[in-house]
């Protein structure tokens, strides 16, 4: 029998770059015995380093209280690594071939009561559990990067997962702190990723026709909507705007206007030519180090967590 969410003590992870780390940083903040399965050979000391590096944050939220970094266990094979564990987070590269090779790897020791997550970012959950032994508890746990802070987990089951699989995974990731949402029906790039895309396809037309530099199409998003999207989503937002006739009124008294804009979105080819012109403008525009903006991306991220959640 499956324990309930809040009764789960192992869980397992399988991948641990960017993401995986991530994962396993908020998993053992939460007290739990974590084995991962990464095929790098630098894997533990990596992943050691990232949960050092990502516990003082977490503690700043107050989401490491039962935090103990020595239970991180590495196994040598995927099988392994999902003993005895109730949950598996799978956050290996994005591709389909890839990620079925893993998870049939993984299914002659998975436990009859196991969950199968799987972090991609668009990839559909019944491809994923297409072939496998128990497809009913396969599904999609895609978070946003970096797990361990952004809130944002989105729950997708492909067409034979049960749906008590879904709520049980809903509860588990609710229980991490995390904001799960639901969705109803699979699609490609799932909810957030879709509406980020439809975001970047613009801010790239934008910097290839010259309209503005990359840091300056960035600042229009982030001392602008950015600001406001941090609070509410876009239909709360549009509502507000309507004032005292919601948002019946701001679409009937702007929505002609955006059917135009509409007309004039940019629709950019992401070819090599597209993407060595867009980098070279972002090279010339952002002279800063990565890892300089990636520690000012996550020390902003706490600040504006802790406001919210004060």
């Amino acid at each position: 029998m499956r324990p309930e969410p809040d009764q789960i003590d192992h869980v397992a992870v399988i991948g641990a770059g960017t993401i995986g780390a991530s994962w396993s940083a908020l998993f053992l903040a939460h007290g739990l015995e974590v084995t991962v399965y990464d095929p790098r050979p630098d894997c533990e000391d990596r992943l050691r380093h990232f949960v050092h590096q990502a516990r003082p944050g977490l503690e700043r939220l107050g989401l490491a209280k039962g935090a103990d970094p020595t239970r991180v266990r590495f196994a040598a094979d995927p099988g392994d690594a999902v003993v005895d564990a109730t949950f598996v987070q799978e956050s290996g590269p994005e591709d389909l071939a890839t990620k079925r090779a893993l998870l049939a790897a993984l299914e002659p020791q998975l436990a009859p009561y196991a969950i199968v997550a799987s972090s991609t970012s668009g990839l559909l959950p019944s491809l994923l559990q297409a072939g496998r032994i128990g497809p009913e508890r396969y599904l999609v746990g895609h978070p946003f990067n970096p797990p361990h802070l952004i809130p944002l987990v989105e729950v997708v089951g492909g067409a034979a997962t049960d749906p008590a699989v879904v709520d049980w995974a809903m509860a588990f990731y609710t229980r991490l702190g995390k904001k799960a949402i639901r969705l109803r029906r699979e699609l490609p790039g799932h909810v957030a990723n879709r509406m980020q895309a439809a975001l970047y396809r613009e801010a790239i037309h934008l910097v290839l026709e010259g309209v503005a530099s990359p840091t300056d199409v960035d600042a229009a998003i982030a001392y602008g909507p950015g600001l406001r999207w941090a609070l509410m989503g876009p239909h709360t937002l549009h509502a507000l705007a309507g004032g005292e006739g919601g948002l019946r009124h701001l679409l009937s008294h702007i929505g002609p206007a955006i059917n135009g804009w509409w007309q004039t979105l940019g629709m950019p080819e992401l070819n090599a030519a597209t993407c060595e012109r867009l980098a070279d403008a972002f090279d010339a525009a952002e002279p800063r180090p990565l890892a300089t903006l990636a520690a000012e991306r996550d020390a902003l991220l706490l600040a504006l967590l802790e406001t919210l959640a004060r």
